[in-house]
């Protein structure tokens, strides 16, 4: 149950608005997020914190977060995005 709440919670703050995340974030939340690790579920939660110019450039590959668990999830949405 908590689980499902979770699930919806995220699909829920993956929609952002702008089109270039709302095709990568959506996706990945409603496809992968149940599969992941408990740590890059963490990761995943804390980068949709995140700004939506920081994601914007992140994503479109302007620029690499400084922070290596942001890096690891930028590309593993990135991956998921590549992969359909």
């Amino acid at each position: 149950m908590a689980d499902d709440i979770d699930l919806k919670r995220v699909c829920w703050h993956s929609r952002r608005g702008m089109l270039e995340l709302d095709v990568l974030l959506v996706p990945f939340a409603e496809e992968a997020y149940a599969s992941l690790a408990d740590d890059d579920k963490a990761r995943y939660r804390e980068m949709l914190e995140r700004e939506d110019p920081d994601l914007f450039t992140w994503f479109m590959e302007h620029v690499t977060p400084q922070e290596a668990d942001m890096e690891r999830i930028v590309n593993l949405v990135r991956e998921h995005a590549r992969s359909r």
